[in-house]
């Protein structure tokens, strides 16, 4: 017997919008050919696009209210210098992307473009799309990234305010996320946790505020398991009341092989479904865990728990770069994205920040392009699905799920999380990982009534089924009519393979 307990008493934690961001990198075709048109006079003549951005993938990212995007990196952030990003595009340098392809990179997406996209994908209706930008610890210095922060958020006179001007723009941008490095136990240095939090210190004193809002600075987090990393960054940055950050990040990928051998994104087993669903529920453990660290130093939990960098990691698609990290994505990429999002709303007094890996045309994406089309993944619809947990207030659910079983090992077959946005309506989002089976189970309701439910789901005949150019819409949201409901009980029945969120009123 499945059961899901929700309780409306007593709750005063939001969960942020902002678990629901995202991540874009000079990577591969996620920038150029993704986003970005302008520097390829023959692809603009025919995308329609609004000063080099593409109108198509603007309005499908607005559409999900894409709530902030991560940029330039990645990797490629701790080689990036952003004066070269900056002034006439005829004039900036170009350079060779070491990291992903050893392509070239000509700059014609630099800072100005970068925040130009970002107004373009916020809703005046709406809150915005914030910019967060990752910083250059690997290979910068603590004066590159200060005066990035001054060209970007300096209303007075200054030499960077100065050079913005001259650049063509008056006003400041009032950046608000910032990055100290990206993995800086890896690609962006290879340090080690004292050294990097050591140098974390310089680089936050000399990001400087000007004005409102304050920057909201991040830390490079661990990777994976390393709470070593954790420890070692928050005695540093927080213990005895320094409060250096305000968030630390953490980067987790679901990959269901080796690393050598992913495994394909299209064509897999039972069993490597299974094995991606467990991958992905050990999110759970990760955030708990570095959380309970996290605890030590910061029991008030101002320090927040960002999430930069999480998806699904497979083999390349056949003859595409292998460092280009192309990838198709199925019925199984959202189950993958459905059980994440659970676990942050479900940790939403820790969890203020997500961001997938990455929007378009790299790794578990949102949206695939190619030349002038489009199409929009089964991931993307998932996103549109959960939009409505955004800055809604979270609603305790206690789920007793029956198991799905995998070698000598077992996971549960139901995930769930619930909220409660600002007109009083109950949303519930659950997951049906069971490739074979539906799920029937008992909704109950402590501390409210409900008359009404509706909702969406999401599902497909094969596991492997995915959207392409051609078949654009294979996998995509239809109505649920699987639920039924008296006062403060509900009766569901989950299809297998199966998202589904629903609206109780």
């Amino acid at each position: 017997m499945n059961r899901i307990v929700i309780n409306a008493k007593n709750v005063d934690v939001r969960i942020s919008r902002h678990i629901y961001g995202h991540f874009s990198e000079h990577l591969g075709r996620c920038i150029y050919g993704g986003y970005w048109v302008g520097n390829d006079p023959e692809l603009a003549a025919v995308v329609p696009n609004t000063r080099g951005i593409r109108n198509d993938v603007v309005e499908a990212l607005k559409k999900i209210k894409i709530p902030n995007l991560r940029w330039p990196g990645g990797c490629f952030a701790d080689e990036y210098h952003w004066k070269d990003g900056i002034g006439p595009v005829q004039e900036r340098p170009r350079m060779i992307n070491t990291h992903w392809g050893g392509v070239i990179e000509d700059n014609s997406f630099g800072t100005h473009e970068f925040l130009d996209l970002c107004a373009q994908l916020s809703d005046p209706a709406g809150p915005p799309c914030e910019p967060y930008i990752c910083g250059n610890v690997g290979s910068g210095t603590v004066q590159e990234l200060s005066q990035w922060v001054e060209y970007c958020n300096f209303g007075g006179i200054s030499p960077m305010a100065d050079l913005r001007r001259k650049n063509g723009r008056a006003e400041p941008w009032n950046v608000r996320f910032w990055g100290i490095g990206n993995e800086s136990w890896g690609c962006g240095g290879m340090m080690t946790a004292e050294f990097y939090a050591d140098n974390y210190r310089r680089y936050a004193v000399y990001a400087r505020n000007y004005g409102a809002p304050p920057l909201y600075k991040i830390a490079c987090g661990p990777s994976n398991d390393d709470y070593k990393w954790t420890r070692t960054v928050m005695e540093k940055t927080c213990g005895d009341g320094k409060n250096l950050l305000d968030g630390l990040s953490l980067h987790y990928y679901t990959i269901p092989g080796e690393w050598a051998h992913k495994g394909s994104a299209v064509k897999f087993t039972e069993d490597e479904w299974l094995i991606t669903m467990r991958k992905a529920y050990h999110m759970e453990e990760l955030v708990r865990r570095h959380g309970v660290i996290m605890d030590e130093y910061d029991p008030l939990r101002k320090v927040k728990l960002i999430v930069d960098e999480w998806g699904t990691w497979f083999d390349v698609e056949p003859g595409a770069n292998p460092g280009f990290l192309y990838q198709q994505n199925t019925l199984r990429d959202a189950l993958a994205a459905g059980i994440h999002f659970n676990i942050f709303n479900n940790y939403a007094e820790r969890v203020y920040m997500a961001n997938i890996a990455q929007t378009i045309n790299v790794l578990q994406s949102v949206i695939l392009t190619e030349g002038k089309r489009m199409v929009l993944t089964p991931t993307y619809h998932v996103f549109d699905m959960y939009k409505v947990h955004h800055d809604a207030v979270k609603l305790p659910v206690h789920v007793e799920s029956e198991d799905c079983t995998l070698g000598s090992s077992s996971i549960p077959a139901v995930s769930a999380s619930a909220s409660r946005d600002g007109e009083g309506r109950i949303h519930v989002s659950l997951t049906n990982i069971d490739p074979r089976n539906e799920k029937t189970l008992s909704l109950e309701l402590w501390g409210l009534q409900a008359q009404s439910v509706t909702g969406r789901i999401l599902t497909s005949e094969a596991m492997g089924d995915h959207n392409t150019f051609e078949q654009p819409e294979r996998v995509t949201p239809g109505t649920f009519t699987g639920g039924v409901i008296s006062g403060n009980r509900a009766a569901l029945t989950l299809p297998p393979k199966s998202v589904v969120t629903l609206e109780l009123t």
